[in-house]
């Protein structure tokens, strides 16, 4: 079997064979990255081969900031290990920081096959959504300044801060420097700022972010978080009574999120303000 990068003129018989052609939650996805792609993007969409027969295709979508996506093969068979095995090698020789892949229940079988591929388990991801009601009223002690106003470097110091010892995807934070975390959070939303990303200010001093993407009527939490001083005291909840305002206060259905399966505490505040399980979600990546 040889493995090499799809030849240009078998790019479209290649992409037939990647899973999310065939799967109706991943096909709006991967239309938008087909329409965006530069031509350098197929560097990444390997094929696995026989004769002239493809056997299986996996593509690594390369993001901003040095970050890429796995969209791994229809059929999870004897072909994918030695594709997978070549991708690594190329990931690894490109300036990609992390490629990562998303995979939803059940993921056992393909998590077995990327591990042995090489990528690493970083989180369980638990997606979530609270359906916009009358506001409850934040607690007024907990103020909310623009995030933007804070130069730069400042900026990333209270992010490097708010993720330190934090439950929150901790291999992901380990993975990628708080610039590409950052860079991330503003190219999923540029409209998320400077109206809704905030720093947080308790008592005259800074204690944490709260930065949310509006999207028209579904809004979602990016990040929140608290300095390590400041945890335990409640002021989680505080936050996302904040958070849930300005959202039901702007006309928005539906306010969701991402957390980690692992971050009980976090968990706990999003079940006390009435935030529902849409599912889960296994990440993994190269890095």
């Amino acid at each position: 079997m040889l493995v090499q990068p799809c030849p240009e003129h078998r790019r479209r018989e290649a992409l037939l064979h990647l899973a999310a052609v065939h799967d109706p939650a991943l096909q709006a996805g991967l239309q938008h990255a087909l329409t965006t792609a530069s031509a350098n993007a197929w560097r990444g969409l390997w094929v696995a081969m026989e004769a002239e027969h493809i056997r299986a295709a996996a593509w690594v979508q390369p993001l901003a900031n040095h970050t890429a996506q796995l969209w791994l093969p229809r059929h999870n068979d004897a072909a994918v290990p030695s594709l997978l095995s070549a991708l690594q090698g190329w990931v690894h020789r490109q300036p990609i920081t992390l490629c990562h892949v998303a995979l939803p229940a059940p993921w056992a079988t393909w998590e077995d096959v990327l591990v042995n591929g090489g990528m690493r388990a970083m989180a369980t991801l638990e997606h979530r959504v609270w359906a916009c009601q009358p506001p409850v009223a934040p607690q007024a002690s907990l103020g909310l300044r623009p995030f933007t106003t804070l130069p730069l470097a400042e900026q990333h110091a209270l992010l490097a801060r708010v993720g330190e010892a934090s439950l929150d995807c901790p291999a992901l934070r380990d993975a990628l420097p708080v610039k590409t975390l950052l860079a991330g959070f503003q190219a999923q939303a540029a409209s998320a700022h400077p109206p809704h990303w905030y720093w947080l200010e308790h008592q005259e001093k800074p204690v944490g972010v709260l930065l949310l993407a509006t999207l028209s009527s579904h809004w979602s939490l990016q990040l929140m978080g608290l300095l390590p001083d400041w945890r335990g005291r409640g002021l989680g909840r505080a936050i996302v009574r904040h958070a849930q305002t300005l959202a039901a206060q702007s006309g928005a259905h539906y306010l969701s999120l991402t957390v980690d399966a692992q971050n009980t505490p976090a968990r706990r505040v999003y079940d006390q303000a009435g935030f529902e399980s849409l599912g889960r979600e296994r990440l993994l990546g190269w890095y």
